[in-house]
Order: C-alpha cells, then structure tokens, then sequence
C-alpha cells in the first residue's frame, strides 16, 4: 500500500485506475447515475440552441418578416427553458442523491473495515488520520464522483455541442471563434491549479488555527502555571499571518484569473464581430448568426472552466482517494482461516448451548499457553517461551515492572494479537482453530481508563449485551458494588452520564464499566490496571465484588495495587517476556525474591500516605 500522501499534495498525474476503483461506488446506483449522465447531455444540448433562438427571432426582424413570425423563435425559446428547468431539476436530484448515497457507502465500507482490522493495525495509525479518513476524505470523495462527474459530462459536451452547431452555421467563423479554447483551456489549467493550491493551504492553515484555540481553552491553566501567554500569542500570530498570506495569494489570483478570461472571451466575441460583421455587409452571413456566433464565444468559458476545475480537483482529491482505498484494500491479518469457517458453516445448524458456532465445547475448561513467543518486531522480543496452564475458576495476577509484557499476555489470550511462535488452547485445541467472533465474545474486559459513551447508565452497561433486561443490568450492578451510589442519582439507571462519563467520578465510572463488562457473562474475565487510578473506597467495593465477579470464570487481573491480588490462584512475576517468579501471594512472600521487594516498597508507601492523611 503506498505511503499516504499529505492533505495539501497536488499530483501531477491523474491516477486512472485508482479513479476506476473509486467510480465503482457511483456504478452501485445506475438507476441515478444513468438518468444523471443522460440530463447532462442533454442540458448541454440544449444550452448551445438557446443562441440559436435569438438567431431565428433577430432574422425575423432582418428579413422584415410579419410579426405573427415571432411566435416561432419564442415557443422554441420557451420549450429550451421548460426543458431546461427540468433537466436541472433532474440532475440536481440525482446527483443529491448520489452523492448521499456514495457517501453512506463508502464510509460503512470503511466503518466496517475498521472494526475487522486488528489491533496492530490501530498500534501504527494515528487516531486522527482514520477519522480523517471516515469523514473529510469520504465527503469529499463523494462530492466528486457525483457533481465533478455531472460537470465533467456537461462541460464536454456542451463544448461538442457548441462546436457542433457553429460548424453546422458557418464553418470559417466557427474554425475562426474556436481559436479561443486552447488559450482558454491553458490559462483555466494554469490557474485552477494554483487557486485549489491556495485554498488547500488556506484550510490547513485554518485547521491548525483552530486546533490552536482548542489546545489554548483546554491548557489554560498550565498556561497560566507557566507564564506562556506571550509565547502562545506569538506562535498563534505567526500560524495567522500564514493563512493571512495564503488568503492574499489566492485572492491574487481570481483576481488576475478572471479578467484575463473575460478577455479571451472578449476576443472570441470580437473575432466573430469582426468576421461575421464583414460578411453579414457583405450579404454572406446573416446578421442572427453573427449575433449567435458571439454569445457562443463568449460561453466558452464556463465549461472549460468547469472541466479545469474538476480535473484539477481530481488530482487534488488523489490523496484522499489513496487514503480511503488503501483503507478498503487493508485487509485483517488475524481473522478465521478458511478450515474454520468450513466448520462454522458445517454446524451452523447444530449450535447450542454446549456447543459454540465452530463445533467445538462452548464451556471453557482449560487455557494453556504452550512455549508461546511473541514481537513486534525482530529486535523487540516482548515474550519469550511463555508456558502457563489455566483451569477454569482459577484467578491469575500478572505483576511486574512496566514493558514487562504483562498486557501483552492478555492481549494474545484475547486474540488482538497471536502468538508469533508457540501454540495458545483453548480445551486443548489451538485457539487459532476456533472462531474468533465466539472467543472474543467470552471475554469480560475492564480497562485502566474505562471508556464510557454520552448516553445513560443503563445503555452503557447493556453495550455488553443488547438484550439485557433492566432487571439483569441491576442485578450486575448490585453484583460489582454500583447499584447504591446509581440509586443515589436523580434519575437513576437513566440518567445521562455525558462524553465519556464526565459527570461522573473516576470510581463510579470504573463501576460501570465492570458491570457492563459481567453482564454478558463472560467466561474470561480480564481486568488491566483496573483499579490503578481510583479512590481506596471504590476499590474495596471493587475488592468485596470481586470474588462473586471471578467466580466460575478463568481470571486474569494485571495489578498495580498488590493489595488487590493477595488471594489471586497464581501470581505470576513479569520481567522481559517471562515467568521471574510464579507462586502464591504467601509462597512468593515467603520466597523473599523480586514480588517480595515490590510489595514491602508498596505497603511503606501507602502506610506513609496513610499516616499523612490521618495527621
């Protein structure tokens, strides 16, 4: 996949087949697309007849025919304009609607891809350049294929249809008028360019002055902490003159584009007053044709212009294109190979409550990790033959310094990435040869930093299963300790907890997230650093939940608080991707090695901060 390209880069070339790919969005809705190029042909005929009318009425009064001769060239001009105003009715229908439609799929193409991809993939991509992705760039995508489509099609043809029609007329003037387009066709090429340039720049410049205020009202007080007002306004007044300037380019140049192309058009309609008048005296050329060979001069900028501009804003929206399909081409590299979905197709008719979609135990009795090795890369050995055998009910505590690999084991357990070397079971049977959607969907999982949704309680803890009754979701948050203090709230259950659970406490929100993580019921419960960053008071209530939470489940709890696991089945030291230590909380104490060290150091510090706040 090529490399992405940045937001303000022009190409130079049109990538055809890249465009191709694209199109075959457009392709989905022939029956918008077809009537769509069918009313831009047909505007475009019917614009380069409008001259025509005129030319039919002024030779009436040339010719010194009766007035009653009128009613001809003024029905003609009255059904161009009836038909006219449908034609753009209908494209501008169509061509709505297509770009909606476009919109919507490309962006549920790219949504559902997003969700496929593992979490490797996530690991190398900025957050923002994906939203990037699923919103701007498939706008703007959508918006080309639909209207650059209509515009390219008009403009060619109502150049053809032009042309056309001025050689039917006289072909000498019409040889003579036509001089103007290349001119034209270089200046609107030359200058279109350089103005998408300039207006590209203006955005970026635009985006990084708003990212600026954002960072400014939300870092205000360590601002302030820092004395940095005046180097903040210094760099905000450099980032303003720099789109101040590109405002002052790109107005230089509509301002120099647009007379220089009134003037060819100006030429053109000269030329053919020059011709045409020469010849209308000299009896060769009607005075109405004359008349009509100069509105056609002076039309010919509109679909040349409109044609630059489209193809200027195809090689301006080439990066986004890049960016959109090398998303769709991304394919995920840990998914269900195809022996598994064979089996998942094969008992898809036999599924139940003892047996899981790929035909194997729905129950988990055993997790086993056989010699599992694991890197990122060839130089970064994360684990290194990691051996560990897991009966169901059985709760392990993963400690140890940081980078250790601790998350890095429940990550593998949790197939967001695979063993690089080794084998992981599941009752026996590599886990590689289950599917991933059942094993993903036995894991309970709360986070260091849970993240809540704007919405109320009890829709943030049915996430974890849709169906949940209100009485099960009550049932859980009695379970993990929450139900008291989501009573004590003025609307309960309902009540709307704002982005990412702002309006309540970092222990409440903790709460939450555990509740929504039993309710599925889980059969693997995985707790990260989950009670590293709240208050002593949750974390009891968290502690006295904790053994009807782990209950009949495989357990795995990575610990900051030491505190948290002293009754955890096995405790698993962590140093440099392997077991340093493993035993119980008494058998490791006892053994006076590296979790010793680290739980003394932990309990002086909290029995320090303990008598701080009691003094």
């Amino acid at each position: 996949m090529n490399a992405p390209l940045e937001e303000d880069e022009i190409q130079n070339n049109i990538n055809v087949d890249l465009w191709k790919r694209i199109f075959q969005f457009a392709l989905a809705h022939k029956r918008l697309l077809i009537p769509l190029t069918a009313s831009a042909i047909a505007l475009s005929v019917i614009e380069s007849l409008l001259p025509i009318a005129t030319k039919f009425a002024v030779e009436v009064i040339e010719f010194g025919k009766p007035v009653e001769a009128l009613w001809f060239p003024a029905a003609f001009y009255f059904g161009l304009s009836l038909a006219l105003s449908i034609l753009v009715y209908v494209f501008i229908r169509c061509a709505g609607s297509i770009s909606h439609h476009i919109s919507h799929d490309i962006k549920r193409d790219c949504f559902k891809r997003l969700q496929e991809l593992e979490f490797a993939f996530y690991d190398s991509q900025p957050t923002g350049s994906l939203i990037s992705r699923l919103t701007a760039d498939c706008d703007r995508l959508s918006n080309i294929l639909a209207w650059g489509f209509l515009d390219l099609v008009w403009g060619i043809f109502f150049v053809i249809a032009m042309a056309i029609t001025m050689l039917i007329l006289n072909v000498e003037l019409a040889l003579l008028v036509l001089t103007t387009i290349v001119p034209l066709v270089f200046l609107s090429s030359f200058f279109r360019k350089r103005m998408l340039i300039a207006s590209r720049q203006i955005r970026k410049h635009n985006a990084r002055i708003t990212a600026s205020y954002n960072e400014g009202i939300h870092g205000v007080k360590t601002t302030k902490t820092l004395g940095r007002e005046r180097e903040n306004l210094s760099e905000f007044e450099s980032m303003s003159s720099d789109m101040f300037n590109a405002s002052v380019r790109r107005a230089i140049l509509g301002a120099i584009y647009l007379p220089l192309v009134v003037a060819i058009g100006s030429v053109g309609s000269g030329l053919a007053l020059w011709y045409g008048g020469a010849n209308a005296l000299s009896g060769d050329l009607s005075l109405g044709t004359m008349i009509a060979f100069m509105s056609f001069a002076g039309q010919f900028f509109f679909p040349i212009n409109q044609i630059a501009m489209v193809l200027a804003e195809l090689q301006g929206a080439q990066a986004a294109g890049e960016r959109v399909m090398g998303l769709l081409a991304t394919y995920p590299k840990i998914k269900d190979s195809e022996s598994v979905i064979a089996r998942i197709e094969q008992h898809k008719s036999s599924v139940d409550s003892t047996h899981a979609l790929d035909g194997y135990a729905n129950r988990i009795e055993r997790i086993e990790f056989r010699n599992v090795g694991f890197t990122y890369n060839e130089k970064e050995i994360v684990l290194d033959d990691f051996n560990l055998s897991v009966k169901r009910g059985q709760t392990i505590a993963l400690v140890g310094p940081s980078g250790g690999g601790k998350s890095t084991i429940v990550s593998v357990l949790s197939r967001f990435y695979e063993p690089t070397s080794g084998a992981l079971e599941f009752n026996g049977v590599d886990y590689r040869q289950r599917s991933l959607d059942w094993l993903q969907s036995q894991l309970g999982i709360v986070l260091q930093t849970p993240h809540l949704f704007n919405g109320t309680i009890s829709e943030n803890i049915r996430y974890g299963r849709l169906d949940a009754t209100d009485e099960e979701i009550e049932s859980v948050a009695r379970i993990v300790n929450a139900h008291e203090f989501i009573s004590n709230l003025e609307n309960g259950y309902e009540t709307v907890i704002g982005e990412g659970g702002a309006r309540l406490s970092t222990g409440e929100r903790q709460l939450i997230s555990f509740a929504r993580a039993l309710v599925a019921d889980p059969q693997i419960f995985i707790m990260d650093e989950a009670t590293s960053s709240i208050d002593t008071e949750t974390e009891a209530l968290i502690q006295e939940g904790m053994q009807r939470i782990f209950q009949g489940r495989i357990s795995f709890v990575i610990a900051h608080r030491l505190s948290t696991i002293r009754s955890a089945d096995q405790i698993l030291f962590i140093r440099e991707g392997k077991i340093a230590e493993q035993g119980t909380h008494t058998e490791l104490m006892d053994l006076k090695g590296s979790y010793f060290d680290l739980y003394l150091k932990q309990f002086r510090r909290e029995r320090v901060s303990d008598e701080l706040e009691a003094s």
